[in-house]
């Protein structure tokens, strides 16, 4: 339909919002600090009932932080988030030490012999947990969209979940429950998961899936891969959007900690390696620690590359601690006291200088007069808060034409709809310029 040529098509700055939460067991607790602080943040600005999921288009989460965007985005009777961000942490210190119990009387030897035949943990207590809280949710029914990465071991290839495509094809709108148990299955933790979907002809698919981790442990960069194939899979002139356009993107990626660069690993003690030390040494399991860290780190210097390119790195927010040590940056050591520990790293790190990786060394260095993380998560709340009401704005201005003119066709008591039409203006053509360029983002 052609759009009306005697009006120009507003100037709008929007954003597309988007928020990733990395994998890491039981650090979960780290970002919950932080997606608590945000959330906080934005009801100063707008209230009491500002969730998370009204502000970003897209959330995106592996692992743990798959578990966690599920939480935010899943909707209750009421059709509002399930948990509020406040509500991660005491999740987390109730359920942790179920998932992962540590009971074994024989220490390392009886874990190490554990890992040799089977998963340290069953998974029991995370599956009851999730199907109980989650029931028969879907991915369709999330309140915004949700991007959730795992790892199908049959085919050796990953699955995206994510909304964009559980509304194409019903063999990928799995439940949210299977989903979280699949992308939270790490391997030496936790079991596989395996699950099908059936789609209104019958036609059935099967998942074999494992942890996230294994294709995305950090993954902002999964997710906006799913916003920029929004922008290619639709006309681009409708909502003003070009393909690959990141300076529009909003992004906030959140870490769960890693350890610091202490230089515990060498290539002379790795030399010397064999399946069990690759598998379990010092306490850490170096062979997951290595590729998730890698990933996440490999993603986070592409992402601030690209902004920075393009001259909107103000746009791309990673808060990461990197400063962890012995058992904190292990994913699975639920004790009482290391769940402490964690929520104090979580509260600590606000406190921390704002940083961004160096593309020279690839460290993390502060941000000349970026203040503190609270700082950076205070402006990024405002831009999202800014962002929100445009969208309410032009929501009302859209609908305002569309009342005007059916009050018009009301008190032509005698003419026909195809003389309004002709008096009045065919009303979707209007409408095709007003609408916001991120209607196609929502749900």
């Amino acid at each position: 339909m052609e759009r009306n040529c005697n009006i120009e098509p507003p100037n709008y700055e929007n954003y597309i919002t988007v928020l990733s939460i990395d994998g890491g067991g039981i650090r979960g607790l780290i970002p919950a600090a932080i997606l608590d602080f945000l959330e906080s943040q934005l009801q100063e600005l707008d209230g009491e009932e500002a969730r998370l999921a009204d502000y970003f288009d897209v959330i995106a989460g592996t692992s743990t932080g798959g578990l966690v965007s599920a939480m935010l985005t899943a909707p209750d009777e009421n059709n509002r988030p399930l948990y509020a961000a406040k509500d991660i942490k005491p999740f987390y210190l109730e359920n942790c030490p179920k998932i992962f119990p540590q009971t074994n009387a024989f220490g390392e030897i009886g874990r190490l012999f554990k890992a040799l035949i089977g998963p340290l943990y069953d998974g029991k207590h995370l599956h009851n947990v999730l199907k109980e809280k989650l029931k028969n949710i879907r991915l369709s029914d999330t309140l915004t969209n949700v991007v959730i990465p795992a790892f199908d071991i049959e085919i050796l290839q990953p699955v995206i979940f994510s909304s964009y495509e559980a509304k194409r094809s019903p063999l990928l709108d799995a439940k949210l429950s299977d989903i979280c148990i699949s992308t939270s299955a790490a391997p030496t933790f936790l079991p596989g998961h395996h699950f099908t979907t059936k789609d209104e002809n019958g036609l059935i698919r099967e998942y074999n899936l494992i942890d996230g981790g294994v294709a995305a442990n950090n993954p902002a960069l999964v997710a906006i891969t799913q916003v920029t194939k929004q922008m290619f899979d639709h006309n681009s002139d409708v909502f003003q959007t070009k393909p690959a356009d990141y300076p529009r993107l909003l992004t906030l990626s959140v870490g769960t900690g890693v350890a610091r660069v202490d230089k515990k690993y060498n290539s002379k003690l790795a030399a010397k390696w064999g399946i069990l030390n690759w598998l379990l040494y010092g306490g850490s399991t170096p062979l997951v620690e290595i590729f998730t860290q890698a990933s996440a780190d490999m993603v986070d210097f592409h992402n601030c590359l690209i902004f920075q390119a393009l001259y909107s790195e103000e746009n791309y927010l990673r808060i990461q601690d990197d400063t962890l040590s012995g058992i904190e940056s292990s994913v699975d050591v639920a004790t009482k006291e290391n769940l402490d520990q964690l929520v104090k790293i979580g509260e600590r790190l606000l406190k921390k200088p704002f940083s961004r990786v160096n593309l020279d060394s690839g460290l993390t260095e502060p941000v000349p007069n970026g203040g503190t993380n609270e700082n950076a998560l205070k402006r990024f709340a405002e831009k999202l808060s800014k962002e929100k009401k445009r969208r309410e704005q032009l929501k009302s201005d859209s609908i305002a034409p569309q009342l005007k003119i059916a009050a018009s066709v009301r008190s032509l008591k005698g003419n026909s709809i195809m003389t309004c039409r002709q008096k009045f203006g065919y009303p979707m053509c209007s409408m095709k310029v007003v609408s916001p360029p991120i209607n196609i983002f929502f749900k």
